[in-house]
């Protein structure tokens, strides 16, 4: 009995301790996020509008431009893009695609998510999603796995009549992430994230440690690489203190009584 309450006091103090963990990994997006998000959208990767996750970033634009924006993604987060467009009063049937490309260009595919939708004639809206796959730490080259690092939202009219070329219309834009946490957790890192500029700011921290270049200015709020803690070591906790625990359970359930009284020969 005394060792079942050992056990169970046990279990009871480290589940405490890591329910905070698991709480803190939910976003709770808030109002205020959205008071300075942008208002426009970029027309090609150099020129794509920064924004911030749980921000939503609105633009005008004309039906057949490509509309650019970008984002900061880090390890163990699983991005979630969803785009709203408003269409004009008077259209016809059209076609909407989202892409989401990573720092390296490479188009990143979608687990799930509406991500070509066919808006009916003379309808107000159309919504697409995208989620993708888990940001990695690491990755072998020839992998096409997700990175951290800045990634490219595209957002275009894919099959359109000619007639409706340059209606206006309206977007908008937003990015939430879930954090995954110890389950996505790999042996290894970037020596640098993937974003716009990180080689020329090399080259030039080697040349002169008072030069500067100009990289994207946007980034998780605890910085980069920033998801090294995760539950996975908090659970590697767990399961030694446990493994202990069941290693004083068991030789004090075997140990009996102590050693044996020794009778004299004889008697």
């Amino acid at each position: 009995m005394r060792i079942t309450r050992v056990l169970s006091g046990a279990l009871l103090a480290l589940g405490l301790a890591a329910g905070p963990a698991a709480a803190d990994s939910s976003p709770s997006p808030s109002a205020s996020e959205d008071a300075g998000a942008p208002t426009q959208a970029g027309t090609s990767y150099r020129t794509a509008t920064e924004i911030e996750q749980g921000q939503t970033a609105t633009a005008s634009a004309s039906t057949g431009d490509y509309l650019y924006w970008s984002f900061p993604a880090d390890a163990g987060q699983r991005p979630t893009v969803k785009a709203t467009v408003k269409l004009p009063d008077t259209h016809a049937a059209e076609t909407w695609q989202i892409d989401v490309y990573d720092g390296l260009r490479r188009r990143q595919a979608c687990q799930y998510g509406a991500q070509t939708r066919t808006a009916a004639a003379n309808a107000a809206s159309v919504e697409l999603s995208c989620v993708l796959r888990t940001v990695r730490a690491w990755s072998e080259q020839w992998a096409d796995d997700p990175l951290p690092g800045t990634y490219y939202i595209r957002l275009t009219v894919v099959d359109v009549p000619t007639s409706d070329l340059g209606l206006p219309v309206g977007a908008e834009v937003r990015v939430d992430s879930e954090d995954i946490g110890g389950a996505a957790a790999v042996d290894g890192s970037l020596a640098r994230p993937l974003v716009p500029g990180v080689a020329v700011k090399s080259q030039e921290e080697e040349e002169s440690s008072s030069a500067s270049a100009v990289l994207s200015s946007i980034e998780p709020e605890d910085g980069w690489a920033s998801g090294w803690w995760s539950d996975r070591w908090v659970w590697t906790a767990i399961g030694g203190a446990l493994a202990a625990l069941a290693g004083i359970g068991g030789y004090a359930l075997t140990r009996g009584s102590g050693r044996p009284s020794q009778v004299p020969p004889g008697v």
